[in-house]
């Protein structure tokens, strides 16, 4: 009896990261998560080679052969998204979007399907939770237009999908979402880690040998992750993440992994009535609503590829009620935030030991360039002296357990961002300093330790 053959039993599948057991255990060994094992049927590798074997058709090349064509990238007219998926959407490539409930996974799709479809590209959208006449619906909202190809199918069957795929043939299909689409050849239903690894294996492997780009949609548990097993993210080429508040306006779409780019990159959007919405000046949008002269508020820049952005760090400090001081940090590493406060009582004298401290980076974005720790050091002394920082002023710099302050990199672009909102001087590393090449009108400070920029920015 050959392998393919062989009498099929059962596992236990962790639903959180894919580890599999012969029993049922109450915490997963692998990922921790408690009470995420489910009793799924066990598919034979052999089996699954041989089903996907009849996908592949491209015989190995020279590397010499193989002849680069720019029409490769399919731009979407989207500049926010092409700058993060590195110049627009590979041919055969397939990305994965993530996010919260309701934070604009399926409206961006349906806008860059729409997009594409103006350029005359054929695109085809797949919703698995939405009928065709509430697609339609939401497409109207967005302004999507009548003409073009863009097709749109309400199934959840991959079976069917591949056949539709294979018989339209677009440029791009999109995948909402993965976590209902199944294939009935496997026993396990559908969103479970079987389910979920098998379809986006299939899915991929035809987005390569088809030369067709693929989008697929993928939930996020609590904590953030893409709900299912680990290896999604290794399956597909580039993953997105959508970052923000679901109830604020802006919306952060970050590139955590991208073969064909650079995953620095971010792009901001703003969700409004008819969409998202790009925003063209981040940094203006992030600083609109600051209140000038407000102890704990600093203006810093953080480095998001080749854009910077300058961003509000707030802090407040409080006497504690409890017996232990709360630390909290929104947007900012925590981790960095209990290092900074040590460093401002070791070697400032602070007593910050009985005092609640809270950090926030206005406007949702998350940040963790290390530039803006001197920034955050500063705003937690400033809300905790009640002094403020200077309403024109930009802090720059790392802080090092020491108490100095370290260079960071680009410098350049940084103030030269910050004298395009008019700001008039700007607080940086005493090592930045020296190679400086800047001519323009703004007030550069070098600062060598934290002591210093303490005096400078809030005053002795």
């Amino acid at each position: 009896m050959s392998l393919v053959k062989m009498r099929a039993k059962n596992v236990f599948s962790c639903q959180n990261c894919g580890y599999q057991s012969p029993k049922w255990l109450g915490r997963c060994p692998d990922c921790s998560s408690w009470n995420s094992f489910v009793e799924e049927e066990f598919i034979n590798p052999a089996a699954k080679a041989k089903e996907r074997r009849s996908l592949y058709k491209d015989q190995p090349v020279l590397l010499k052969d193989v002849e680069f064509k720019e029409s490769l990238r399919i731009k979407t007219d989207i500049k926010e998204l092409d700058r993060v998926l590195g110049g627009g959407i590979v041919r055969g490539s397939v990305t994965l979007v993530g996010g919260d409930p309701g934070i604009g996974k399926s409206t961006i799709s349906l806008q860059v399907s729409n997009q594409l479809t103006k350029a005359g590209y054929t695109a085809l959208y797949v919703s698995g939770e939405e009928s065709v006449n509430q697609t339609k619906l939401r497409a109207d909202r967005l302004g999507a237009e009548n003409s073009g190809k863009l097709y749109i199918v309400s199934q959840t069957e991959l079976p069917l999908i591949i056949g539709y795929i294979n018989k339209l043939k677009p440029d791009v299909v999109i995948i909402d979402s993965i976590q209902v689409v199944f294939d009935p050849a496997f026993s396990s239903s559908a969103g479970s880690v079987s389910q979920v690894r098998e379809c986006a294996g299939m899915l991929a492997q035809l987005a390569k040998t088809t030369s067709t780009s693929i989008f697929i949609i993928g939930h996020v548990t609590k904590e953030g992750n893409i709900a299912g097993p680990r290896v999604l993210e290794h399956i597909v080429d580039t993953v997105l993440y959508f970052e923000g508040d679901r109830f604020s306006i802006y919306r952060i779409l970050r590139a955590v992994k991208n073969r064909f780019g650079s995953t620095n990159e971010i792009g901001v959007f703003e969700m409004t009535s008819a969409g998202l919405k790009e925003v063209i000046n981040p940094s203006e949008i992030f600083l609109s609503e600051r209140s000038k002269g407000a102890c704990g508020s600093v203006v810093s820049s953080v480095l998001e590829g080749s854009r910077p952005l300058l961003v509000e760090i707030q802090a407040l400090v409080s006497r504690t009620s409890f017996g232990y001081a709360r630390r909290r940090a929104q947007g900012f590493d925590y981790t960095r935030l209990s290092l900074l406060i040590a460093v401002l009582e070791k070697r400032i004298g602070l007593h910050l030991e009985a005092e609640d401290i809270f950090i926030n980076i206005a406007g949702g974005i998350k940040i963790e360039d290390p530039a803006c720790d001197l920034a955050a050091a500063v705003a937690v002394a400033s809300a905790f002296r009640d002094k403020p920082v200077k309403a024109d002023a930009v802090i720059l710099g790392e802080v090092g357990l020491a108490g100095e302050v370290r260079s960071i990199s680009q410098i350049n672009l940084r103030i030269n961002e910050a004298e395009k909102l008019g700001f008039r001087q700007v607080i940086i590393p005493k090592n930045n300093h020296k190679n400086l090449h800047y001519k323009g009108d703004v007030e550069i400070v070098p600062v060598e330790d934290l002591r210093q920029s303490l005096d400078i920015g809030l005053g002795r």
